[in-house]
């Protein structure tokens, strides 16, 4: 898919999703949401995928969240909330089971550094802004931010950055844990390329289910997260992965220990 909104490219097992409204900080309007859904279904069936990247396109953001242009434009309140009830875009991505990586540079806010959120992995540039700024709209993040920021930094920070609306620069989001690495701005797509290459070098069975016990475990008490992760590596050492692994281990191109 190369389109007006979005572009869709594949590259030897990386797909790239690239936001493309440049012009307005690729914010993401309806067009952008249904092309979304569309190409994250294609991430999940196709098999010539194993991981993903998304990133924006132009020089000044990632995203700068949803288009506020469109906002009151529905048919009804009835009907905007029937559309994202039948599209639950945010859901989808995060119930994709292979590894999604985020680059962010300049603005991500809102809808943006909510898109970001859903991403496993978080690379930031050094100009980017991170943050959710809906309320000094009078809203509140409605694409997962009350939810996933908790669950990605501190309760007590997360409560600070949603109430006050401030962003926060690479640099800080780095140090609460919002985002796991920054490089400079001309290194941002070649650094997000490098993990994804060694993200494809490890079992995808292995990633599958350590993504599954993680993200499903958060929700659990402690003694059925444990039972979660305990089904899930049998169903790995069961696997033909855990077999070839194995066999690189006593070959010498592995690693010899590991915690089981």
């Amino acid at each position: 898919m190369d389109s007006r909104v979005l572009i869709y490219e594949k590259d030897g097992g990386i797909a790239w999703v690239t936001l493309n409204r440049p012009d307005v900080l690729n914010a993401l309007n309806m067009a952008m949401r249904d092309e979304l859904w569309q190409v994250l279904h294609a991430l999940h069936d196709d098999p010539d995928v194993a991981v993903a990247i998304f990133r924006g396109a132009g020089e000044q953001a990632f995203s700068a969240g949803a288009d506020i242009s469109e906002f009151g434009t529905a048919p009804s309140v009835v009907e905007a909330r029937r559309a994202r009830r039948e599209r639950d875009l945010w859901g989808y991505m995060l119930a994709i089971d292979k590894p999604l990586i985020a680059a962010i540079h300049g603005f991500a806010l809102g809808a943006g550094v909510e898109l970001s959120m859903c991403c496993d992995l978080r690379i930031a540039a050094e100009d980017a802004r991170l943050g959710l700024p809906e309320v000094s709209l009078a809203y509140i993040p409605s694409a997962g931010g009350t939810q996933l920021l908790p669950r990605t930094v501190s309760p007590g920070l997360a409560m600070g950055l949603i109430l006050s609306g401030d962003a926060i620069d690479a640099q800080e989001a780095l140090r609460i844990g919002l985002v796991q690495r920054v490089v400079p701005r001309q290194r941002l797509y070649a650094e997000a390329e490098a993990l994804a290459r060694q993200l494809m070098t490890r079992g995808p069975l292995a990633l599958r289910y350590a993504k599954e016990a993680l993200t499903q475990g958060l929700d659990l008490p402690l003694a059925e997260g444990l039972a979660l992760e305990a089904r899930l590596a049998r169903l790995v050492l069961a696997s033909r992965d855990a077999r070839e692994g194995l066999r690189a281990q006593q070959e010498g191109r592995a690693p010899q220990f590991l915690g089981v």
